[in-house]
This record gives structure tokens, C-alpha cells and sequence, in this order.
């Protein structure tokens, strides 16, 4: 019974990002040798413990992006930066920093989330001399 439930909360959670982006479901863009995997969720998915270690607002007005840069198989250090627009193309900077955890690279930015919408996201990711652009919606909802 409780895997059932497990599995039911997984599912519900997963087919709004599926829904929204139906033509990268994966939530990953190649350049070259390059991956980028990106990420964006309510901050109230996050632990208290996790968001304090990386000084991350947890609340359910709050949304979060991840960004990492992976190249043979390893994180790459990058200069990550963003927008995110509402439905009136009100524009919202996204203020990346870098978290790093064991190894890994993270690019974590957060924006607020007042009310349920379509997003869209402009990110940019420069390695080098060389910038990679990815766009993408994102229907959002404030946390409960």
C-alpha cells in the first residue's frame, strides 16, 4: 500500500514537467561534447536541512532552478545566467550561484512563484568564449 501511494505522489508530481515540456521531456540540451541539464521545482521540495546548507529560501512562493554543465562524463565550471518571463513578458533576472557538493557543480537560482502559470525560462550558459542559449515553459504553482 505505501509503495502505491509512493508511486501515485511520484506520478502526480512528475506529469506537470512532463505536460510542460513535451519536447524535451528529459530536461537536457547538447552542445558538442557539452550536456546541460536543467531543473525547475517548487522550493518547498526541498528539506530544511538541504536549503539552509546551500542558503536557499524554502517557501512555497518560491521557485528554484539547477543548472549543471557536465563534459566526458564530469561537472565543468561554467557562467551561468537567466531570465524568466510571466504570461505579460514581465522579465525576472535569475541570479545563478555555484553550489558545490562532493565533487559535483551545481548552478542554483531562485524566483518568485505568487500565483499558477506559464513560465518561460531563457537561460544562458557560457563555457569559454562560447554561449549556449535554452528556452523552455514551465507551467508553475505555488507550493502548498
Amino acid at each position: 500500500m505505501v509503495r502505491l501511494a509512493l508511486f501515485l505522489l511520484t506520478a502526480c508530481l512528475s506529469v506537470t514537467a512532463f505536460a510542460a515540456d513535451a519536447i524535451n521531456p528529459k530536461r537536457e540540451q547538447t552542445f558538442g561534447d557539452v550536456k546541460v541539464y536543467y531543473n525547475t521545482f517548487n522550493s518547498t521540495y526541498l528539506t530544511p536541512d538541504i536549503a539552509k546548507t546551500n542558503e536557499l529560501i524554502r517557501s512555497k512562493n518560491q521557485g528554484v532552478i539547477n543548472v549543471s554543465v557536465i563534459k566526458e562524463g564530469k561537472p565543468l565550471m561554467a557562467s551561468v545566467t537567466g531570465t524568466v518571463k510571466d504570461l505579460t513578458s514581465q522579465s525576472v533576472p535569475l541570479n545563478f550561484r555555484q553550489i558545490t557538493d562532493q565533487g559535483a557543480i551545481y548552478y542554483i537560482a531562485q524566483y518568485p512563484v505568487d500565483q499558477p502559470e506559464i513560465r518561460t525560462f531563457d537561460i544562458k550558459v557560457q563555457i569559454g568564449d562560447k554561449i549556449n542559449t535554452i528556452n523552455f515553459n514551465q507551467e508553475l504553482f505555488p507550493g502548498q
